[in-house]
């Protein structure tokens, strides 16, 4: 398994950002894996692509790179997986899907009742209400979903300090305003701030005065044989996509893989992509996903002809770190058609294999071929045993120490 930070600028890589779209990112991750693949031996191997978040972006258009290259000496792409992606418009994924999240969640937000009235007075308004319950549907209507508006251009709503039609920064203000540590990436959280040894990112981090972010220690550097004295940093400050001129106004200037035909591509090449998403994101929530992929077509058809409502199942296992624990059973749901598998897993956040780590292990078994599907109840394919029977789940010396 490899773990590359990139593209550069971020955490420990080395030179100096000149890109300014996904497709010079990925020619840019293409050439540094040959150089690895050559440089370690691993020529001819088939080769599986994974991430998360924004990944949904690079992962496509990376795994689009290899299949061009026509070179399976080096970039012989079997598969990929992604959670919780932004694949797409922004608008769909967030606007128009977060007044059903809000409504699906209410009693964990416990928002009062006249701001849930105006807000789906707003949802109406602004004809996201409508446009849920159209394009989100088994099968979709055919044809490219209709662009909606920008909804940061819309006039400003009576009594708030958001266009109208930004709902999503609407609902997030009301949240925080009822939990202040309210968290975009997992929405049970309540106060106290965890501590993230990973540094202050967003809303929700928590680092106690002199701590040390964990990848910023100098012996953790030496040992990984990373750069000692970098700033590592577990989302950049420098603007990785502003080109030979750094230009600060730049962003990322390539379309959602879902809207330019580069998931397709990656589909239909592989039939082995998976897409999941945690229940628990408030920040691209599951519907939100799975409205991108109704509104694309792959092999003959535009999106899921049915919901994706089969039974997840995550095998019963033993448990040996209480640092590291995992739900077994019924976890979510999952459906897959026609080359693309996607799935939801009901108590997870944004970080899903963070929060789910049983279920993403499957989503890696299911990638590799060792499993038929994720309705399969057999065991995890590399640890067998009774786990459910008379067996003891936990080892005897665990079990021992906690009578003590």
């Amino acid at each position: 398994m490899l773990w590359v930070e990139q593209p550069v600028g971020v955490g420990y890589t080395q030179g100096v950002p000149n890109i300014t779209n996904e497709i010079e990112l990925s020619q840019e991750f293409a050439g540094f894996y040959k150089q690895f693949a050559t440089t370690f031996g691993l020529e001819n191997r088939k080769v599986y692509l994974t991430g998360e978040s924004y990944a949904g972006y690079y992962v496509p258009y990376i795994a689009d790179e290899f299949i061009k290259q026509e070179d399976d000496i080096y970039f012989n792409l079997a598969g990929i997986a992604v959670n919780d992606p932004i694949l797409g418009d922004s608008t769909l994924a967030q606007q128009v899907t977060v007044v059903p999240y809000l409504d699906y969640w209410a009693n964990v937000f416990s928002l009062n009742a006249s701001f849930t009235a105006s807000i789906h007075e707003r949802a109406d308004q602004c004809n996201y209400t409508s446009y849920y319950n159209t394009y989100l549907s088994f099968p979709p209507p055919p044809a490219p979903f209709p662009v909606l508006p920008d909804p940061f251009a819309s006039d400003f709503a009576s009594n708030s300090e958001y266009p109208t039609c930004d709902l999503f920064d609407a609902v997030y203000a009301a949240a925080v305003a009822v939990n202040p540590c309210f968290n975009i990436y997992h929405i049970l959280d309540t106060c106290p701030f965890l501590w993230n040894q990973l540094g202050i990112v967003n809303q929700g981090d928590y680092q106690p005065p002199g701590a040390q972010v964990y990848f910023n220690r100098t012996d953790v550097q030496a040992a990984i044989n990373a750069p000692v004295g970098t700033n590592w940093m577990q989302c950049t400050d420098k603007n990785v996509f502003g080109g030979a001129t750094n230009n600060q106004s730049l962003r990322d200037r390539s379309l959602g893989p879902a809207a330019d035909g580069t998931l397709t591509r990656v589909i239909e090449a592989t039939n082995n992509t998976i897409i999941g998403a945690g229940n628990l994101d408030f920040l691209l929530p599951t519907n939100g996903t799975l409205m991108a992929l109704q509104n694309i077509t792959w092999n003959g058809q535009q999106g899921f002809q049915a919901y994706p409502a089969t039974e997840f199942y995550t095998p019963y296992h033993p448990e040996y770190n209480d640092g590291a624990l995992a739900g077994a059973g019924y976890l979510g749901l999952w459906g897959s058609e026609r080359g693309l598998t996607f799935y939801q897993v009901q108590l997870a956040g944004h970080e899903l294999p963070q929060y789910a780590p049983g279920a993403a292990y499957r989503v890696m078994e299911l990638l590799l071929g060792r499993i038929k599907s994720f309705g399969d109840a057999g065991d995890f394919t590399t640890q067998e045993g009774n786990f459910t029977g008379s067996m003891p789940i936990y080892k005897p010396a665990r079990a021992q120490q906690a009578l003590h």
